[in-house]
């Protein structure tokens, strides 16, 4: 501890006082030692080219505290009074005040001074060869203005764009409101189901329907609006084009929504699709009903159970026999191998939950294969492999292998169909060959290859 700190009073001899206190007090008095000062606060070392004016900061409210002025003379610090830093203290043993003043001359540093600012009192820099503060906020303004290539380029950047008032008063003023997709929807429902609306405006109204049922709120929502039922019912309307465009809304609501799949068989559809597919009907009638079926069916075993008890193999087995439907061919038999593998995988994949069992047992009610089988099904699947475009014969590829352990004893006997994939061999032989020769990695070519020995080496 400091011996200038403190001087305890206790029962000591007179004698050993008053020694102690003559030599703390030459001591403290000491001009020329500073290190003896009973306290000090020091100055914190600042370089030459810092420019700042250091304002003490009270504790205490400024206008609760008592500035202490310092001279070159030692004065008393009253209690309360606010002491800048880098004054040299010292208690006066004799008084037993503190007292403090501004240090010497030769012991200032860095040409720093004291300035009164206020009631406040704080260290500026008083160097002539440095920046003033009033000069460095001048030279720090003109650095901020920017030059005037900058200047132009703000400009340039401010006449592309209107200010956003601007902007939010002509909205306003045009009174301009964002609809809801529901308050849309609902225009175009009530467009399609109104006496005065034109063919035209119908056929308009369902074509924007469309866009947004894709989404499953909005497909849900088309149904509390009451137009899913419309859209089933337009299915027996007299109008092609209404019942094609009924039929597209319907499919693209179905996909993937299991709400609105059990809404749509409740409501009939079912029935209605099938019909138009059993029927002589525009081709572009038949792919959106076609289109609407696969999206019930899929992922929906009850739909699934009733497609079969309807005979509805049997309607799509006659649309083969339809001149004019070839394009419709592939998009039946990717319908059927959809559902073969979704049961299967289902089958195959471990139960995690009620529902999951319920699922698969619904599925075994599903009998899809057996019934393919009995109606020739085989046949009609293998002799689309000679078809000319690569992605027919993939799918149709795809199917044939699923059926392979169903129809095997079928394929076996069928010279055509050993044919056929005779030739395919050889064809993508040559395409593989000119993939590799071209220094493709990924080959398209080869999957066919490998699906069409694969098919041969299971007939062996």
């Amino acid at each position: 501890m400091n011996p200038c700190a403190y001087l305890e009073c206790g029962s000591v001899k007179w004698s050993l006082i008053l020694l102690l206190s003559v030599s703390l007090f030459r001591s403290c008095l000491s001009e020329q030692i500073p290190e003896f000062a009973l306290m000090e606060v020091k100055e914190n070392e600042i370089h030459e080219a810092e420019i700042e004016e250091v304002t003490v900061e009270d504790e205490l409210d400024s206008e609760d505290q008592e500035v202490f002025y310092p001279t070159r003379e030692w004065q008393t610090v009253r209690p309360g009074q606010a002491v800048p830093a880098g004054l040299h203290m010292r208690l006066n043993l004799q008084t037993g005040k503190n007292e403090a003043r501004i240090p010497d001359p030769e012991n200032e540093k860095n040409g720093m001074t004291y300035k009164k600012k206020g009631t406040r009192l704080g260290k500026v820099n008083i160097d002539s060869n440095v920046y003033t503060p009033q000069e460095l906020k001048k030279v720090l303004a003109k650095f901020k203005e920017g030059t005037e290539e900058e200047k132009a380029k703000v400009e340039g950047i401010k006449q592309k764009f209107r200010p956003i008032d601007d902007l939010m008063k002509e909205f306003e003023e045009l009174n301009m409101r964002i609809e809801t997709d529901f308050e849309i929807m609902t225009k175009l429902i009530n467009k399609f189901n109104s006496s005065s609306s034109s063919l035209d405006e119908k056929a308009a109204a369902l074509h924007d329907l469309e866009y947004y049922v894709h989404q499953v709120d909005n497909a849900e929502n088309m149904f509390s609006l009451g137009g899913l039922q419309l859209m089933i019912n337009e299915l027996n309307g007299t109008e092609a084009v209404l019942k094609e465009l009924s039929a597209f809304v319907l499919g693209s609501a179905l996909s993937s929504n299991p709400k609105v799949q059990v809404e749509a068989i409740e409501g009939g559809a079912l029935q209605k699709l099938l019909l138009i597919l059993g029927t002589e009907q525009p081709l572009p009638v038949k792919k959106k009903a076609l289109f609407a079926l696969s999206s019930m069916l899929r992922h929906f075993p009850y739909a699934q159970q009733q497609f079969l008890k309807h005979g509805g193999l049997h309607i799509l087995r006659s649309i083969f026999r339809e001149k004019g439907a070839e394009v419709l061919h592939i998009r039946v038999v990717t319908l059927l191998y959809d559902m073969i593998v979704e049961k299967e995988l289902l089958q195959d994949s471990e139960v995690n939950s009620e529902q999951m069992k319920e699922k698969i047992e619904q599925y075994k009610q599903v009998i899809l294969v057996p019934v393919l089988i009995e109606q020739g099904w085989c046949k009609i699947i293998s002799d689309l492999l000679g078809l000319p475009e690569h992605d027919t014969r993939e799918k149709v590829l795809k199917t044939v292998n699923l059926l392979l352990a169903f129809c095997k004893g079928q394929y076996r006997g069928d010279q055509k169909l050993n044919t056929t994939l005779n030739l395919l061999r050889r064809e993508y032989e040559e395409l593989v060959e000119e993939e590799l020769k071209a220094g493709e990695q990924d080959s398209y070519f080869r999957e066919l290859l490998s699906s069409v020995n694969e098919i041969l080496q299971n007939l062996r």
